[in-house]
């Protein structure tokens, strides 16, 4: 493709640049208004400058991406009510036996579960229960922390609902999610593997370090620690982000343990239940009205579920009022009666606590579904179709208002992605990508290994100046044509290449994708556990990690 006239290309290279910046640059003083509102800029600009038509803007957005997103998404939601993610974080501590161990647990934990449900979605219900490992086995929380974002990057890398950058692939390239799982799958296993070891090498003499005599005595994540955690799986963000401001919507809705942290040399080791109680105690001095909140006494009632909350009957709601809870500040239903009184859960908990049957029958169906819709994408059925087919199959099984659930889903990443389609259309109108790429083009062919090393540098560079998904939509077509005139088979290849080195080019650097970001911020506003990830400490491990991993992995990677 030639050149557009003079005045397409500037105007055209203003309304990308603008793009760029608050993509990769959100809060930017002179216009912070955010990356979501900067591509719907972005993309304005293409039309206003008559880049590109209207109608050639609406073409440019495709449906079927932002289905598949929006179906994953709602998925999430359903896994998280179901206990999906408290499980994963109940299996990082299971049978524990060190640092070493727990850190390999994280590696593969956060890898698997970043294929299947995304690395952002990894990345958000995951990095308090690592900072909570960290604080237990007394080490400093960044070799774990690395684990988590890396191994999210390269775990997500396999499959097509892994990372939005292998969403387009898969949807331009018309691979299957069996073809991409297969092409990718050991290259994506032994990068897990080697980063591991990339880990343990660099950090072996501070995991070393033997866990306090206290230490030893808790368990690093008790099942109530992690039932009382709150999550919001499917508020993903978007790997252009790189300022906290856009990882607000996010990390917002999570709550964080209500442990103590240490000080100096002075160490918390109180359990839970032991915290609880204290409250509990407390909370009986300020109720007035001869209020008690034990457990003994309340188990002996009528209408008792559980271990702590009671059921209310029905004929004594008359004698119940709402008190604030000095347990945890919500509002729950007290009785006031003079004999004695026990705090009620939530109605949503109440109701699932009153049949535990039917909380068991539809957890097994969520999981159900779930499995059903990865069966389905492995034997070739029309991905965004399946997505939401599974969404709406959940909507209907939980036979409730669907509001609140899809009130979770990210839909900024939905717009973004909208802004995002049509700049990049209007772009690639100018010509400047397809005259850059044909001067590149003739070095950075992948029959040959001088071409697959030019081709990778290219798309390490640009995935960490410009964000993977711009990058592979910018690369994507023109790469597989390269290939495809080399040889038809190298076509597939081509493609798979690109999705591997633009998901572990994230790895590079802190910036160089949003599961990193969103690791670093939610471990700095983590309330008792917080610590704060550095660029350079990030630099130090992603520079060398990324480069053997994805060396080893195009090693891997076949037609």
């Amino acid at each position: 493709m030639v050149l557009a006239p003079t005045e397409k290309v500037v105007l055209g290279s203003i309304a990308f640049a603008i793009f760029w910046v608050l993509a990769v640059f959100p809060a930017v003083p002179f216009l912070p208004i955010g990356r979501t509102a900067g591509s719907l800029l972005g993309a304005m600009l293409m039309v206003i400058f008559r880049v590109i038509t209207p109608d050639q803007a609406y073409a440019a957005i495709d449906l079927s991406i932002l289905g598949l997103l929006f179906g994953t998404m709602v998925v999430s939601v359903y896994l998280e009510q179901a206990d999906m993610f408290k499980y994963l974080g109940v299996l990082l501590s299971w049978k524990s036996k060190g640092a070493k161990d727990l850190l390999c647990r994280i590696c593969v934990v956060s890898a698997i579960s970043s294929a299947f449900f995304t690395n952002d979605t990894s990345c958000v219900v995951l990095t308090e229960f690592v900072l909570k490992i960290a604080e237990q086995n007394n080490v400093p929380p960044h070799p774990f922390l690395l684990a988590l974002a890396s191994n999210a990057n390269i775990g997500s890398s396999a499959t097509p609902i892994g990372n939005p950058q292998n969403l387009v692939i898969a949807i331009q390239s018309s691979l299957s999610f069996g073809e991409f799982l297969l092409g990718l799958l050991p290259a994506m296993l032994v990068g897990v593997f080697v980063n591991a070891l990339i880990l343990l090498c660099m950090y072996w003499r501070l995991l070393s370090v033997e866990k306090d005599e206290e230490h030893a005595l808790d368990e690093v994540i008790s099942e109530e620690d992690a039932a009382s955690h709150r999550f919001s799986p499917a508020a993903m963000s978007h790997p252009t982000a790189s300022n906290s401001q856009e990882l607000n919507p996010v990390l917002e809705p999570m709550n964080t343990w209500g442990s103590p942290s240490s000080n100096g040399s002075t160490i918390h080791t109180e359990t839970l239940r032991n915290r609880a109680g204290s409250k509990q105690s407390n909370l009986q001095g300020t109720l007035n009205g001869g209020v008690e909140l034990t457990r003994n006494s309340s188990a002996s009632k009528e209408g008792v579920v559980g271990d702590d909350f009671p059921q209310p009957r029905e004929e004594d709601f008359h004698s119940r009022r709402v008190e604030k809870s000095a347990l945890n500040g919500s509002d729950e239903m007290v009785n006031v009666d003079e004999e004695d009184t026990v705090p009620v859960q939530p109605l949503e908990e109440n109701e699932s606590s009153a049949k535990p049957w039917k909380r068991l029958l539809w957890k097994t169906c969520v999981y159900l579904v779930t499995i059903g819709m990865l069966i389905a994408l492995l034997v070739g059925l029309n991905m965004s179709w399946t997505a939401l087919t599974a969404a709406l199959a959940l909507v209907v099984l939980d036979f409730k208002d669907a509001q609140p659930c899809l009130q979770k889903v990210s839909y900024s990443i939905l717009i973004f992605f909208c802004g995002m389609f049509i700049t990049v259309d209007g772009f690639n109108r100018t010509g400047i990508p397809s005259t850059l790429w044909n001067l590149t083009e003739p070095h950075a062919r992948i029959n040959h290994v001088g071409g697959i090393v030019v081709l990778t540098l290219v798309i390490l560079v640009l995935s960490n100046v410009a964000s993977n998904v711009p990058t592979v939509l910018l690369l994507g077509a023109r790469v597989a044509e390269s290939a495809a005139m080399t040889s038809q088979g190298q076509e597939k290849r081509a493609w798979l290449i690109l999705a591997w080195v633009s998901t572990v080019a994230g790895n590079l650097s802190l910036l160089g994708s949003a599961a990193n970001l969103i690791v670093c911020e939610q471990a700095r506003r983590a309330r008792f556990f917080g610590y704060t990830l550095s660029f350079w400490s990030h630099l130090k491990f992603g520079v060398p990690s990324t480069l053997i991993v994805t060396a080893i992995g195009l090693l891997l990677i076949r037609g």
